[in-house]
């Protein structure tokens, strides 16, 4: 029953952690993007900073 897991529990904690920082940089690459078009049609509507 005792059964050692050691190796595949580090593969799996690895890729979990690299789907969390994947899911995290497309975050904010999308944020970045919201952001930029929210500046263009503001500067488009003239409101400028």
């Amino acid at each position: 029953m005792n059964r050692p897991h050691q190796a595949s529990e580090t593969s799996a904690t690895w890729k979990q952690w690299l789907w969390l920082a994947g899911i995290w940089c497309v975050s904010v690459a999308t944020l970045g993007i919201v952001a930029t078009l929210f500046r263009a049609l503001m500067t488009a509507a003239g409101l400028r900073a």
